[in-house]
Formats: structure tokens, C-alpha cells, sequence
């Protein structure tokens, strides 16, 4: 029997769905970022903007609150780059996605020279009692490293320690409206739990599936880096169903998870400069505008973040000295830039700024 085709628009509706995008939710801020399973935070205050576009009634200091609290944290986990996960998740998904870490050490251009045929257990304990006296800055570390270790490349054993331990970012780096220099200590000390012991992969694929989902075993992989996936879902397919995208590769699925009608609409959303939705699928052509790509393109720089209309990337936008300013590709419906612009009036008002701008770019 042949998989079902899913369109492209059918795919764009139910991952929009799943990411909480196209009706408010209801969910806890800390239930959100456990669904999500974390949320892209290398940037400190993007988890808030993208938790305003996906919370109803979202109030900011909630997750200020979490952090202080240590229910929410910090650290570097899929793709090797920060997240802002839960308790639990930081102390199952490090661990798993260490193979990940250690692979970016030994490619690493600047540190892996140095670090060729060093013992760098004694230096990771050393960095392991001196953050766990005091969360430290990467400066604060580098120093201290460079006292003990006087022969060897402090700022490649620093980077050495940062992956083998698994540095949390304490507050007040993250919290709303403040802005702090990035200290660390592992998660071990803060959290005042271990790691956990054999972390499932598959419990946490299928968790990617009920909030990326439908994928091809590419998609999990360009979301988190792990090799050898295809065994993994191979493991889970008897509770998996199939289905074919429109160039006929095979996407899986939970059973149960939401597919809604792609008629569905569609609110606008504002995305921050990063964010999981676009980051997580090696195929990312159901979020992309078929038309007005190349002028996107030209202004999608580091910096600026994404204007969701209709489902797909159809603006970018960036707070300047002015306000919010959505620049947008040519051609959009009366009816979108004015849902564009009342969407972008409410997130100024998030984010304090004066007011919004919208721009058409050049065809």
C-alpha cells in the first residue's frame, strides 16, 4: 500500500501546529519549553519573543522566575549551540548529545592543534572544583587555567573543559531585561542532580516528532546533529506511521499527532533571529516563500529576525532607533500587511519599542 502524499501546505499546518504557532496556547511556559524540547537561545532574549508568539497571556518574568528558580536553564545541547531547556531535559539531552560536542572539538581550526596528545582529564577536574566553588566567566577560567597549566593553550583547554563538562549559563545571564556577562558551573552543581544514567535516543526522537513532525530521518538529524539515526527510527517504526512529501521521500509521524486541514489558516507570527522552527528540518521548503526568496535573501542577515504570514517566511524584521522595522517582499495582499502590521505593533509594545515600520523590498 502506498504512503499518503502530504503537501507542502499540509506539512506547513502541522508543524505550525506542533510548534505552538497557529493558535496561542494555553501551556506553562515551562511546559511549552518541554514540548518544544528546548528552544534556541543563543541570542538570551530570543526564547522571549518566541514564547510571546506562541503563549497566550505571556508575561516575561514567568521565565525569569524559572530560571532563578533552576526549573528552566541554559547550556549548549543539540547542534552544540545554547538552548533554553528544562531541569530534566538539560541533564538528559547533554549527555546525549555529547558524541556531537566532541566531534566539533577534534574539527575545531584553532583548538584541536592544540590539544593533540594533551591529557585533559586533570584540567577538566581542575575546571570542575573551581566552577563548582563559584559559577566563572570564560575570561575568570581561562586565567585560572593558564596559572595551573602555564604549557599549555588556556583557551583551548577552556574550550576542552566547556564540552566535556557541559557549562549552564546562570542567571542573571537570560533574564528579561537585563543584560549579563555569560558565567557558567555544570549542570551537576546547579541542577544538584547527575546526568541521567543511558539517556533513551528514541524516547527523545519521538519528542522531536510530536514537535517537528511530519520528517524524514535527515530532518531529526539536521536538528540535532546525532549520526546513525536511521537505525534509531527504523527501531520505532511499528509505532510510527509514513507518509511521502511531494518528491516522494519518506516522512514519519506519530499516530496521534495533529495534522490539521491545510486550509487552515494561518496568523502572521514574528520569529526571533533564531529559532527551532527554522533550524530543524533539512528540508526546510515547507516554511519558504516561493516568491520573493532572492529579495528576502538580501536583507536575511545576522541580526534580524523572521516574519511568518500565511505560514511561510514572507518579512524580516529588526528593532533600530525608530522602532520595529518589517521589511517584507514585494507584493503581499492588503489584507497581510495589515495583519502585519497589527502583529508588529503588539510585539514593539513587547519589546518596548517606539513603534512598527513596514518596508517593501525591491523585486
Amino acid at each position: 500500500m502506498l504512503d499518503p502524499v502530504l503537501s507542502r501546505r499540509a506539512l506547513n499546518r502541522a508543524t505550525l501546529e506542533r510548534q505552538l504557532l497557529l493558535n496561542r496556547s494555553e501551556l506553562t511556559p515551562l511546559d511549552a519549553v518541554d514540548h518544544l524540547v528546548g528552544m534556541q537561545a543563543q541570542v538570551p532574549h530570543n526564547p522571549y519573543t518566541a514564547l510571546w508568539s506562541r503563549l497566550a497571556g505571556f508575561q516575561p518574568e514567568s521565565v525569569s522566575e524559572l530560571l532563578e528558580r533552576r526549573e528552566l536553564v541554559r547550556i549548549g545541547v543539540m547542534r552544540g549551540t545554547i538552548h533554553l531547556v528544562t531541569a530534566d531535559d538539560c541533564l538528559l539531552l547533554r549527555p546525549l548529545m555529547q558524541p556531537v560536542l566532541e566531534a566539533q572539538l577534534r574539527r575545531h581550526g584553532e583548538h584541536a592543534p592544540s590539544l593533540e596528545g594533551v591529557d585533559v582529564e586533570p584540567v577538566v577536574e581542575f575546571a570542575r572544583t573551581t566552577l563548582e566553588e563559584k559559577p566563572r566567566s570564560g575570561t575568570e577560567l581561562r586565567a585560572l587555567l593558564a596559572e595551573r597549566f602555564p604549557h599549555l593553550n588556556a583557551a583551548a583547554l577552556t574550550h576542552a573543559c566547556q564540552i566535556r563538562l557541559g557549562f549552564v549559563q546562570v542567571p542573571p545571564r537570560g533574564l528579561w531585561g537585563t543584560s549579563a556577562q555569560a558565567r557558567s558551573t555544570t549542570p551537576e552543581s546547579w541542577l544538584g542532580r547527575a546526568f541521567v544514567p543511558n539517556p533513551s535516543i528514541d524516547a527523545v526522537v519521538l519528542r522531536y516528532f510530536a514537535a517537528f513532525g511530519p520528517a524524514s530521518v535527515a530532518d531529526v538529524t539536521t536538528w540535532c546533529r546525532l549520526t546513525g539515526l536511521r537505525e534509531v527510527v527504523e527501531r520505532l517504526r511499528p509505532c510510527l506511521v509514513t507518509f511521502r512529501d511531494e518528491r516522494g521521500r519518506e516522512l514519519f509521524d506519530l499516530p496521534d499527532a495533529p495534522r490539521p486541514d491545510p486550509g487552515t489558516p494561518a496568523p502572521v507570527r514574528f520569529l526571533p533571529e533564531y529559532d527551532n522552527l527554522l533550524l530543524s528540518h533539512d528540508d526546510r521548503s515547507r516554511f519558504v516563500r516561493p516568491e520573493g526568496g532572492e529579495a528576502l535573501a538580501r536583507v536575511w542577515t545576522i541580526g534580524y529576525g523572521s516574519v511568518l504570514a500565511d505560514g511561510v517566511v514572507s518579512a524580516v524584521w529588526r528593532i533600530q532607533p525608530d522602532g520595529l522595522v518589517v521589511s517584507h517582499v514585494p507584493g503581499m495582499p492588503k489584507r497581510l500587511l495589515a495583519s502585519l502590521a497589527a502583529e508588529g505593533r503588539r510585539l514593539a509594545r513587547f519589546l518596548g519599542a517606539r513603534d512598527v515600520r513596514l518596508v517593501a523590498l525591491n523585486p
